[in-house]
């Protein structure tokens, strides 16, 4: 009987301890789940290599750290962060494999990659929040600034063409023609060419249209526009000519025509001129989004498209020498229209 007795012990003794051991994997799991709850898959998605690009990248996954240890939360981006090369099908490959892998949200950086993601993600319920788009409502991205409707909003780099044109002006108060260098593919140049066109028209300054779809049409495109005698070139936050930047820059400067563009990464690559936002900024702004969606539980529907604000241009100082111009000349020309210059001198990308 005792022997018995110590059997039903034992038995008891372990199933307690086997209660205690399940209660504890329960709890373990309960911590694990709790956990997983505070973790989010973030993909990103850039459109191409280029500087302006790579930049705002670098500084969403910097931000993206920050607000992790800040909120403690993890904002997994790095299993999920892809380049499309510039190409649709490489982006719908990409953003299938997003959904796959049932991302919590999706940041492209570009209009065209915002496109390809909408198309794609937002019917499976994954939110958008884009980067560096242009003109969003053109786009067919949102239904208006104040309220994107759907599952999308983000922070726009919309050009002031307007004051790009009078700061052109400034520099050359006599000048008789310009020309519109630009891809016709990309959304984010149509509105800004067409309200170059209205400046240039009311001011009644001629002007040349030449477009391309990679660097060796735009290197054409550019040669063209040499032979037709224009005395500066324009072109808007256009991926496809900043991509070609550095190849046509030097023909741009022997031929005295300086580039007015509407990124600091154009000046960066060769170009004279750089006028729009400060993409460490509006990287900033993208995550402050994404927090807001995934931690805070806004409603990206009801969220409104974040502007920034432009407030200096960029001068390529080398270039501007190349062109035969001091950059105090430009400064003096620039003041009288309140805007500030910040130089710059050529080099492939940002330092980080």
């Amino acid at each position: 009987m005792k022997k018995f007795g110590f059997r039903k012990t034992l038995s008891a003794a372990l199933a307690l301890v086997m209660t205690i051991s399940l209660t504890a994997c329960g709890d373990k799991e309960a911590d694990v789940n709790s956990s997983d709850e505070k973790s989010y898959k973030v993909g990103i998605v850039k459109l191409t290599d280029h500087a302006s690009l790579d930049q705002i990248e670098r500084k969403v996954q910097e931000q993206l750290d920050v607000k992790s240890a800040e909120l403690g939360v993890t904002f997994n981006y790095r299993d999920y962060t892809y380049n499309g090369q510039g190409d649709n099908s490489t982006l719908n490959q990409i953003a299938a494999q997003l959904v796959s892998d049932q991302v919590d949200v999706v940041i492209p950086i570009a209009t065209t990659a915002a496109q390809v993601m909408q198309s794609v993600v937002l019917e499976e319920g994954i939110p958008i929040v884009f980067a560096a788009v242009s003109d969003p409502v053109t786009a067919k991205l949102v239904d208006s600034l104040e309220a994107p409707g759907g599952m999308i909003t983000g922070v726009s780099d919309a050009l002031n063409t307007e004051m790009i044109m009078k700061l052109m002006c400034s520099v050359n108060p006599d000048i008789q023609k310009v020309g519109l260098l630009y891809s016709k593919s990309e959304d984010s140049s149509k509105r800004p060419i067409e309200d170059a066109k209205t400046f240039l028209e009311a001011n009644h300054i001629a002007y040349e249209e030449r477009t391309g779809t990679n660097t060796d049409e735009i290197n054409s495109a550019v040669d063209s526009l040499i032979s037709a005698g224009v005395e500066a070139i324009f072109t808007p936050t256009d991926n496809t000519v900043a991509s070609a930047e550095l190849a046509i820059f030097e023909k741009l400067n022997a031929a005295k025509i300086p580039h007015y563009t509407g990124a600091n990464s154009f000046a960066l690559n060769g170009a004279f001129f750089g006028y729009g936002v400060d993409y460490d900024d509006l990287g900033e702004e993208t995550v402050n989004l994404v927090v807001d969606l995934l931690v805070n539980g806004a409603d990206p529907a009801e969220t409104p498209v974040v502007i920034l604000a432009h407030e200096a241009a960029t001068i390529n100082t080398e270039t501007c020498e190349a062109l035969g111009m001091t950059i105090e000349q430009v400064s003096e020309a620039f003041g009288t229209l309140g805007i500030g210059v910040v130089e710059i001198s050529t080099a492939l990308g940002f330092e980080n």
